[in-house]
């Protein structure tokens, strides 16, 4: 039995922590909870917390480019309560012209991908029930 609980928090980098923050809270009801401007030797960083004691540190470098291929993370995957709510969340980043593909079924979830504002490839995924209808 594994000693963890679970991720804490994904630390990404980010061209401009406001914007990144600001499509956090709109299409997941995020909330900043800590913010650290830049010092001396410290970039400027904020953490959002997702739900759940889950959290996303963003660590602000105006030379960041995406993808990001210096680390091993491909990407990170956010997870939704139910296929209802992953479909919710389409719709509302459709309709703020969020870079997003179509809901997929894998064979133990749903997986909606999209692409944060600086260009980075993300996933938002629900548990797959059995019986579930069709995307």
């Amino acid at each position: 039995m594994p000693v963890t609980s679970g991720i804490n928090h994904v630390t990404t980098f980010t061209t401009d922590l406001d914007r990144m923050a600001r499509f956090y809270e709109d299409m997941f009801g995020a909330e900043i909870v800590f913010e650290r401007q830049a010092t001396d030797g410290h970039p400027r960083t904020a953490i959002v917390e997702l739900g759940g004691t889950r959290y996303v540190k963003f660590v602000e470098d105006p030379a960041y480019r995406a993808p990001h291929t210096t680390t091993a993370i491909e990407r990170f995957g956010l997870a939704v309560g139910s296929l209802a709510i992953l479909r919710e969340l389409r719709e509302r980043m459709a309709a703020a012209g969020a870079a997003i593909g179509e809901i997929e079924r894998l064979p133990t979830q749903w997986v909606l991908p999209f692409t944060d504002p600086d260009g980075t490839p993300l996933q938002v995924s629900a548990h797959a029930r059995p019986g579930d209808p069709a995307a």
